[in-house]
């Protein structure tokens, strides 16, 4: 097995759906400019509310993805 080195982005997934489909969002749209993702990790979940109902999800997350290697 190679070792691999990881860079890490911090992004913030929102919806009006979930939590789960904050994050989804959140890695969906990164996976559009990154290549190589592999993992996250939630860091923090908030929301807002109106009219005394949750009206939206965020979610900050990290992500890593390998980097490629320099020698092409």
């Amino acid at each position: 097995m190679d070792d691999h080195v990881y860079k890490i982005v911090e992004l913030v997934g929102s919806s009006t759906t979930s939590i789960e489909d904050a994050i989804q969002t959140a890695i969906k749209r990164a996976d559009q400019t990154l290549r190589n993702l592999r993992w996250f990790e939630v860091l923090q979940t908030r929301g807002h509310i109106e009219s005394g109902a949750v009206h939206h999800y965020q979610v900050v997350l990290k992500a890593g993805f390998t980097l490629e290697d320099a020698g092409g």
